[in-house]
């Protein structure tokens, strides 16, 4: 009897033994990993969603309380206490709900008033969370600004902090000046109205945090340390591929600076940094690397590559002349990399409070 238990004990480790090895090996396999990377996907796409109608009703319910606030005030005749009585009331029966403080109850005043006449930047206000709303309605007054800045949030996923920092840098004034590149000639119609809408004319490196001159490779390896913040000033729909990515022609090694993927475009960026003035020169070398890129790493269903020659300076019409030459489609912009004045020259310049007091001694003088 002993001899039978001790069997069917053996027996039974391992039959277990080899399905814990069996289900070791589902886990482990590809399918299982492409399968739970489905879910996840599933899951996170399912919290977006989720996220986003609440968001959109939550801008809903602040546009109609603005909207309230401004036509009961009107009726009534109620004066400025009203919204601190409001925000009480509200406060106390809603004790788990933020939102109802007064300040907050006049933002959603200001917001009513600020598009209930601009029924296009409206359409725009609930794809973007409360707090960029109201950073948009405080730091930025001119219509066109205010749509660029609702756009671009939403459509790049801004953070309060990025879309402050663009709002700073004076991105949508950075965003009319002319881009210069020859995607019309290189690419089909629709792909060069694409890729036109892909480039920025200026690029704000200021989240790099340099303000003295550097090399290109020091302005490359902070731009790879903070690979997140500089995807995000690309824009909408790129991936990173790598640094000094190597292509080979006939023995020789060459290494483009930035490789990334444009999903929107489906096709290959290489983006060349340059520390210095735009020259001719550059067009032809981003030339020969697109070509090569073409050819050995571009997939056969993927776009033609593009190339993007960053510069800290350029010469409009040297850009004009040295694309003319280039075969595929090359963009050439300038990146800013600090707006503040650097330390060394900080100290020679006069402070606030001086200036204001000469201003105020040459009033008396006159």
């Amino acid at each position: 009897m002993m001899f039978q238990l001790s069997y069917f004990s053996q027996q039974y480790k391992e039959k277990t033994g080899e399905q814990h090895k069996m289900m070791n090996n589902i886990f482990s396999s590809k399918d299982y990993r492409v399968w739970l990377s489905e879910i996840k996907s599933r899951i996170a796409a399912s919290r977006i969603h989720a996220a986003r109608s609440l968001n959109k009703e939550l801008i809903k319910l602040y546009w109609d309380i603005g909207k309230s606030i401004i036509e009961s005030q009107s009726k009534h005749k109620w004066g400025q206490s009203i919204v601190e009585k409001l925000s009480q009331d509200l406060a106390g029966e809603y004790e788990n709900l933020r939102g109802f403080s007064p300040d907050n109850l006049w933002r959603m005043r200001m917001f009513y008033l600020s598009y209930k006449d601009q029924p296009k930047l409206a359409r725009l206000v609930p794809e973007i969370p409360w707090g960029h709303n109201v950073l948009i309605m405080q730091k930025v007054k001119e219509i066109k600004a205010k749509e660029y800045y609702l756009r671009s949030s939403a459509e790049f996923g801004w953070s309060r902090n990025v879309l402050l920092n663009q709002i700073k840098a004076d991105a949508y004034e950075l965003s009319l000046k002319k881009k210069q590149h020859n995607f019309e000639k290189a690419l089909p119609v629709h792909l060069a109205e694409q890729a036109d809408e892909s480039l920025k004319s200026v690029y704000n490196l200021d989240f790099l945090g340099i303000t003295r001159p550097v090399l290109e490779r020091e302005l490359e390896k902070r731009i790879v340390e903070k690979i997140k913040n500089f995807i995000l000033e690309l824009g909408a729909g790129f991936s990173f591929i790598g640094n000094q990515y190597r292509v080979e022609l006939d023995g020789d090694e060459y290494f483009v600076d930035l490789l990334f993927f444009n999903r929107t475009l489906r096709c290959l960026v290489a983006i060349e940094l340059k520390t210095g003035d735009f020259k001719p020169e550059y067009a032809g070398k981003m030339d020969f690397y697109l070509h090569l890129l073409n050819d050995t790493v571009k997939l056969k269903d993927e776009n033609p590559s593009i190339g993007i020659i960053l510069c800290a300076q350029k010469k409009n019409i040297i850009v004009e002349y040295a694309l003319r030459c280039a075969k595929n489609p090359v963009g050439v912009a300038e990146y800013k990399l600090t707006r503040k004045l650097p330390a060394d020259l900080k100290k020679y310049l006069p402070s606030e409070k001086d200036l204001i007091a000469q201003v105020i001694e040459e009033m008396k003088d006159k």
